[in-house]
């Protein structure tokens, strides 16, 4: 019993510490796992939460900016469809009612708390989804713009309404008769005698008197308002919150400038000669602004070789939107829809001018215009058409702060490479049905360049006065605007001049800060005709590219530049559809382009010739 037991014991005791060192090597290896999973279930734990107030977060932002974007348009209903019914009928209680609709619209855009949500939730812009991102910031830039008292944005809104009001209803007197600007325009184009070409050209710059002290009071006010916001002067704002940058800008224009200047020299030479010869003058010296066809002279006169109106003499002012229509038809963005809620032709009143708008940010887009059966009204309908299908095939399901264009320059480059077709020789050809337009097709090319670059100089003027008018609005700008038209445009100034005549462009009013966007869509036209020529296979000059019936350009552009509308910021978005950045290469290619020699012949290989 005892060995029995003292063996049972001992094996007891040898089962104890080998039990004992079992469990050491449990605690060796098996509990530190299980401090480890505690760990690792730590940290799951904190990445779960993470995602959840990520989520949270982002759910928070997608319900705040729906209310904000409902709000927005509900507000912009009301501006844009006033604006519509006050440009129809140039009636003052049209026009006080789309002021008080402006400044509700700017009022909502200047509620601080929504600012300061919006800027806070942008400092974690990193964890919301890229369209979220891009909806705030456009939101952003509307905000930054109206932080100001009531009153102030009151003040602005009724100055611009009345200067507005007073474009529209303004008609220009010769004697005690009253002209609509087309009227004058048609005067201009036919008088010859140079008299009475400056009592036109006179009757088509008074409005400037008019309202040049108003404009003056209104720009010391957008100062003032900028300069509350943080900005040096209003230009500066602008500028920034088209999300541009000044020394950028600055920088292009400059380069435009240098590159244009020598052919623009040669082409207004050619022209005042012509101009001295049809207008019996004793030289191309005598040539002054009036003599022009456009009293600022943004357009270029008709050569000797060709004047595109001969192609349009024989058509009726409907016929100019039926061939529009057919033309949008034909590359697969119609028009039909818009032309009906259009309001087209001339009528005592209406705004005298062009402009496309988006009612509702969907469906409803609609052109205001004067129709004349003329090539310049036929570049005007492609022109304002061209800005409606971008509106119309933006994509819907975005945000509505971001169913607009990708930028000011996007949708102007678009309007301007369509409204050119009026005078390009295929288009001309098939839906003008004109007659030997094939004899005319290097006088149409020059033509078509000696466009550019006198728009080119004409925006030149445009960019460095509204600069330097809101650095120094209480400079003399009568003779300011005359050093400048001199500089860049090469017009002499006229005796004893000292009138308002700047102030009769009414940009500075409706689109302040705005022009340098035409010139820039002008790059990015030609960046996509050179997109588009490459996508035709088409290696000729690209101002000639053919685009009838051609259905692929049609929808191209529907994908890759109406689509996307606001989602992406302009720069990456002209990359991307154009293949680079904005630049003047392309412009620079066009104006400067040479026909392509044609080889002599022989019996060995010949080595071609490059175009430039």
């Amino acid at each position: 019993m005892q060995t029995k037991y003292l063996f049972n014991l001992l094996l007891a005791g040898f089962l104890l510490i080998m039990g004992c060192k079992s469990g050491q090597d449990k605690e060796a290896t098996g509990n530190k796992p299980e401090k480890a999973d505690k760990k690792t279930v730590g940290a799951k734990t904190k990445i779960n939460n993470k995602q959840i107030e990520k989520k949270a977060m982002i759910k928070e932002v997608q319900k705040f900016m729906a209310a904000y974007n409902q709000e927005f348009a509900n507000f912009e209903l009301v501006e844009t469809t006033t604006y519509w019914a006050a440009a129809n009928s140039g009636k003052k209680e049209d026009w006080d009612k789309n002021a008080q609709a402006k400044i509700k619209l700017k009022q909502f855009h200047s509620d601080k708390k929504k600012y300061e949500q919006i800027q806070k939730y942008l400092q974690q812009k990193k964890i919301f989804p890229p369209l979220l991102q891009r909806s705030l910031k456009i939101a952003k830039l509307a905000f930054s713009e109206n932080q100001l008292p009531e009153k102030e944005l009151k003040q602005m809104v009724k100055a611009e309404k009345e200067i507005e009001r007073a474009f529209s209803a303004f008609r220009g007197k010769i004697g005690e008769k009253e002209f609509s600007n087309n009227e004058l325009l048609q005067m201009l184009k036919k008088e010859k005698d140079s008299k009475k070409r400056k009592e036109i050209w006179n009757a088509l710059k008074s409005t400037g008197e008019k309202v040049g002290d108003m404009l003056i009071q209104l720009a010391k006010k957008r100062n003032k308002a900028a300069k509350t916001l943080g900005f040096k002067n209003y230009w500066e704002m602008k500028i920034k919150l088209q999300e541009h940058d000044p020394d950028q800008v600055l920088k292009l224009f400059t380069e435009l400038d240098k590159l244009t200047v020598a052919p623009f020299k040669q082409v207004k030479a050619e022209i005042d000669k012509e101009i001295a010869k049809k207008l019996n003058l004793k030289g191309a010296e005598q040539v002054q602004a009036w003599h022009y066809n456009n009293p600022f002279f943004q357009e270029a006169p008709p050569s000797k070789e060709v004047d595109p109106d001969i192609f349009y003499k024989d058509k009726k002012k409907e016929e100019i939107v039926q061939i529009a229509s057919k033309f949008f038809e034909d590359i697969a963005l119609p028009i039909d829809d818009i032309v009906s809620r259009s309001d087209l032709y001339e009528r005592k009143g209406k705004d005298q001018h062009a402009f496309c708008i988006t009612i509702n940010r969907s469906e409803d887009v609609r052109t205001l215009l004067n129709i004349k059966a003329s090539a310049k009204w036929m570049d005007t309908m492609l022109h304002e058409a061209g800005h409606a299908v971008y509106y119309k095939f933006i994509k819907r399901e975005l945000p509505h702060n971001l169913k607009e264009a990708a930028h000011i320059l996007t949708t102007e480059g678009i309007a301007m490479m369509f409204g050119a077709l009026a005078k390009n020789q295929h288009f001309l050809k098939k839906y003008v049905e004109a007659k030997d337009v094939d004899k005319y097709k290097d006088a149409l090319l020059e033509q078509r360049r000696r466009e550019q670059l006198i728009f080119t100089r004409w925006v030149l003027v445009m960019f460095n006065f509204e600069r330097q008018f809101y650095l120094n609005p209480d400079q003399n700008l009568n003779s300011l605007w005359w050093k400048l038209v001199n500089k860049y445009q090469l017009i002499p100034v006229p005796e004893n001049r000292n009138k308002a005549d700047w102030a009769s462009k009414p940009h500075f009013t409706i689109a302040p800060v705005y022009y340098h966007n035409y010139l820039m869509g002008e790059l990015f036209a030609a960046q996509l005709r050179k997109k588009l020529s490459a996508l035709d296979g088409y290696k000729g000059n690209p101002a000639a590219l053919n685009f009838n019936g051609k259905k692929k350009f049609g929808a191209f552009l529907k994908k890759e530049l109406f689509a996307p509308g606001a989602s992406k910021e302009w720069n990456q978005l002209v990359k991307e559809v154009t293949g680079s950045e904005l630049s003047a290469r392309a412009f620079a290619n066009e104006v400067n382009w040479k026909k392509e020699a044609t080889p002599a012949k022989k019996t060995k290989k010949v080595k071609k010739t490059k175009n430039p």
